[in-house]
């Protein structure tokens, strides 16, 4: 009686997900991101308190004897031992402003956005690559769809979860004849490559969070929460 009861509760659950009236159209929008190349610089406040703390630990230190601590400079010099030269942090793309590329911000996380026809609007304008739900399986495989469209093969590519991760619901203002849409936004992750061929879109950039939210200043405030980075 209980598994009939749970199997029940799950049919309930998986039509309310889709619960939407026949006008409604439902979008899945994915958040591409290339995450941090290197390591970002520290903010001053907690460089001072990491010095802080190591002095403190060095009033409590362990002290060897001189004869141990010289013992690595009686080592001999191997092939393991080369010069380290750590390389720039500021990249071509970076002097260049070169925001179709991903070699720039490398401190930062990225973000793509393509420029061209989207659902709801009648002109080009700067969007989430996104694809109107249809006879997919669930929200996440049409998210991936909509993503293979613009960049090909998803090889290099991972979706953070099954679920979404935000939601908006766009009503029609002047012509109530055009259907409300309910955009759904998912995570996917650059993995292990530099460039991709991106395709289906008059342009397309990456962007920083600061940079993104400039892009949509309508909706800064729901992007600004949604994407805590």
């Amino acid at each position: 009686m209980q598994r009939c009861c749970s199997s029940a509760g799950r049919s309930v659950i998986s039509k309310r997900w889709f619960s939407s009236s026949s006008n409604d159209k439902i979008v899945a929008s994915v958040l591409f991101e290339r995450l941090p190349v290197i390591v970002p610089k520290i903010d001053p406040t907690v460089y001072a308190f990491q010095e802080f703390s190591f002095r403190w630990r060095q009033q409590y230190r362990r002290e060897y004897p001189e004869s141990f601590l010289k013992k690595s400079d009686t080592r001999g010099k191997g092939d393991y031992q080369i010069d380290y030269k750590p390389a720039p942090r500021i990249s071509e793309a970076d002097k260049s402003n070169d925001q179709r590329s991903l070699q720039r911000a490398l401190d930062r996380r990225l973000y793509l956005l393509v420029h061209g026809t989207t659902h709801g609007s009648g002109k080009p304008v700067w969007h989430f690559p996104e694809k109107v739900y249809e006879s997919e399986e669930n929200l996440r495989k049409c998210a991936e769809s909509a993503l293979e469209s613009f960049i090909g093969d998803l090889s290099h590519t991972y979706f953070v979860g099954n679920a979404p991760m935000g939601h908006t619901v766009i009503q029609p203002t002047e012509d109530k004849k055009i259907p409300s849409i309910k955009r759904f936004f998912f995570k996917s992750q650059v993995i292990a490559v530099n460039k991709f061929d991106i395709r289906k879109c008059d342009d397309f950039v990456w962007v920083t969070k600061d940079e993104l939210l400039e892009y949509f200043p309508e909706q800064a405030e729901f992007l600004n929460k949604m994407i805590i980075s």
